[in-house]
């Protein structure tokens, strides 16, 4: 017996199924919880419109809700020959209720049940990397806090520029993920919207109730036209894919500066012994491993959104089995970011940082602005005290001003962490995750 939806009165050969499927099933089972989630919200308004008796309804959510429980604790598996997580449930609710388990497909189709699964799993994960990003952001905030005074060189064209801090410079990367977390606001909103009901792009001649279903999976909106909808697949993940790699980009550029900082020739920061590696033939090394893999891994997820935009840019509206590939790289992408970050936040909080980095005599001329300053504020035109302080380097004359007196808004002596705090606590506040939580309590409480 055949557990393909499609399939007829004949059989696809073998090496073609291989291809075709590829790993499908396998990311599947990442979607598993959701598309039960999406099953039981369709069958309660099918039952609605009349499309199943209340016993039907009772008997079917009954036993969703148990396979629920089963994928949740991910010991749902999609079996050999089952083409994917929907043939897998529906094959499930054969097994149990007999032919009412395959009422549940009426008005609806493979293209939206992927779609609402798609935007279930995304709004769940986004909601997860806020977590992350957040534990992150609070490390970098007291970090800074606690290092604001530790002077250290800043840089332009890695030329020793002006005084910065510690507590400046990771501040900045606190406040670098409040606009990540506006991007992926932004991102939550495209995915917070509602598919199912748009079948396979072209809507269904059932009376669908497609208000009640977005109500029922806490949406704050639907995909409203039926092949916008389907045009969403693909588009969706790219936006998403998007607002990874911008977490990914202010990431990779922290590890990058941890690897230079950490090094002998900076010394502005070191690594617990325990979180370094070592070298097979230098007995010396303690090497920023952990930051040079999270470099590279996020480099990895910054080329995501752009591989999502070749497997789609070249195609029309309406469904296309292209799509399918997305998957393999998008859906682990959410373990892939969470794990850099959870990692991340470990190193900030247990890095050590030498209070005494930016008195080293190499770093001298970073306070020759300083010098200018103080000669403008004498009287001295800028220019004329620009090119008197210009030869006093060259002459080996300078000497530097080591008190500084920097008040302004995002300054040294004034780094704005409390306003960064309130702008991150303001965008993070806009996610209202409790709706969802709330609808999808109420669905599996029915």
């Amino acid at each position: 017996m055949s557990n393909k939806l499609w399939e007829k009165d004949f059989s696809v050969d073998r090496d073609v199924e291989t291809y075709t499927v590829g790993r499908d099933r396998e990311m599947d089972l990442y979607l598993a919880p959701y598309d039960v989630l999406g099953s039981l919200a369709h069958i309660t308004m099918l039952q609605s419109v009349g499309l199943l008796q209340k016993d039907e309804l009772e008997a079917l959510s009954r036993e969703l809700r148990d396979i629920y429980a089963i994928a949740e604790a991910g010991n749902l598996v999609i079996e050999p020959g089952v083409e994917d997580i929907h043939s897998q449930v529906e094959l499930e609710l054969t097994r149990r209720l007999g032919d009412i388990g395959k009422k549940i497909h009426s008005g609806r189709s493979r293209n939206d049940q992927v779609l609402v699964d798609l935007k279930l799993f995304i709004r769940s994960r986004i909601e997860g990397l806020t977590k992350a990003m957040n534990a992150l952001f609070d490390a970098l905030q007291s970090q800074s806090e606690r290092y604001k005074d530790v002077i250290i060189p800043g840089y332009t064209h890695l030329q020793v520029a002006m005084p910065s801090s510690i507590g400046m410079w990771l501040g900045a990367y606190a406040e670098s993920l409040v606009d990540d977390l506006i991007v992926l606001r932004g991102a939550y909103d495209v995915a917070n919207r509602n598919p199912l009901g748009s079948a396979a792009g072209y809507g269904s001649s059932f009376p669908l109730d497609r208000d009640m279903t977005t109500r029922l999976l806490g949406f704050a909106s639907m995909n409203y036209n039926a092949v916008y909808a389907q045009m969403g697949r693909g588009k969706t993940e790219r936006i998403v894919a998007q607002a990874i790699a911008s977490v990914a980009a202010t990431v990779a550029k922290l590890a990058m500066d941890a690897c230079l900082y950490n090094s002998q020739n900076f010394g502005f920061i070191r690594l617990p012994k325990e979180y370094t590696t070592g070298s097979s033939i230098m007995p010396h090394k303690k090497n920023p491993d952990v930051f040079e893999l999270t470099r590279a891994r996020c480099n990895k997820l910054q080329a995501l959104p752009y591989e999502i935009t070749l497997i789609t840019n070249n195609l029309p509206s309406g469904y296309f089995r292209d799509l399918q590939l997305i998957k393999e790289n998008f859906l682990p992408a959410f373990d892939e970011i969470e794990t850099i970050l959870a990692m991340v936040t470990t190193m900030v909080e247990k890095m050590e940082v030498n209070p005494e980095a930016g008195r080293d005599p190499r770093y001298e001329l970073m306070y020759s602005v300083e010098k200018v300053n103080e000669l403008v504020k004498q009287g001295v035109p800028f220019r004329d005290a620009y090119k008197q302080v210009g030869l006093e380097i060259e002459h080996g004359k300078f000497q530097a001003p080591h008190k500084l007196h920097h008040t302004h808004a995002g300054s040294l002596g004034n780094l704005c962490n409390d306003r960064i705090d309130a702008l991150w606590q303001k965008v993070l506040s806009q996610f209202d995750f409790d709706t969802y939580h709330r609808a999808l309590d109420t669905l599996l409480a029915r």
